[in-house]
């Protein structure tokens, strides 16, 4: 893979792992069991995103690859909503929409 296809990809994927990371936390916090499990794996899943958006941001315009880091609100959004059932009110759905609306614009520049 080359050109900004490739780093839009690799951009997901650190934007992906950082919802993840935050999943993890919430489930080391909200559990009875396994708060260090959870911890630890929420800290090496959001390292593994770093280290994605290192090399991307050594490539790339840091106000393009930032911008594509807004997703990360919108996986952790749906996350909360479909894994941890949480009740999402319209006007942050909104939002959420407002923000992917943005991070699409960005990309497209």
């Amino acid at each position: 893979m080359k050109g900004k296809a490739a780093y839009l990809l690799l951009l997901l994927g650190s934007t992906l792992l950082a919802a993840i990371g935050q999943l993890f936390f919430k489930f080391a916090f909200s559990s009875q069991s396994s708060l260090i499990l959870w911890i630890v794996a929420g800290m090496i899943v959001y390292i593994a995103s770093t280290v994605l958006y290192f090399v991307v941001l050594s490539r790339v315009h840091l106000s393009w690859a930032y911008g594509i880091g807004g997703l990360s609100y919108v996986f952790a959004t749906i996350f909360a909503y479909y894994i941890l059932a949480e009740s999402i009110p319209t006007l942050r759905w909104i939002g959420v929409g407002v923000i992917f609306l943005g991070v699409l614009l960005i990309g497209l520049s």
